[in-house]
């Protein structure tokens, strides 16, 4: 796989995981059965992508890069789907991220 493919593979892995922590969240502890076989299963998937995507990226730049997708969409996902606060500071630190995953993309 090229390193391109690769950086494909961890966005969606990273894109996988928001999906994972809502279904996580909608499973309310896990007492929704629906909703805990669906985070099972996101939760296999984004793995399965992340590890492909480690076959070729360096593991150090590739996961803080799926971490901070994974913290920026869920922190957007609870924004808008579960009315979390949206207050400066909270979206400074979103932009900082942000800023964090774009530089480490670029130095690789």
């Amino acid at each position: 796989m090229s390193t391109g493919w690769g950086w494909i593979m961890l966005v969606a892995s990273g894109v996988v995981d928001v999906a994972w922590a809502l279904a996580t969240k909608k499973a309310d502890g896990f007492r929704d059965l629906s909703w805990t076989l669906m985070s099972l299963l996101l939760l296999a998937l984004f793995v399965w992508l992340l590890t492909k995507a480690l076959q070729v990226l360096p593991v150090g730049t590739a996961y803080a890069v799926w971490t901070g997708i994974g913290a920026v969409g869920s922190v957007g996902a609870g924004i808008l789907l579960f009315g979390e606060p949206a207050d400066a500071i909270r979206l400074l630190f979103v932009v900082v991220t942000v800023l964090g995953i774009i530089g480490l993309r670029v130095a690789s």
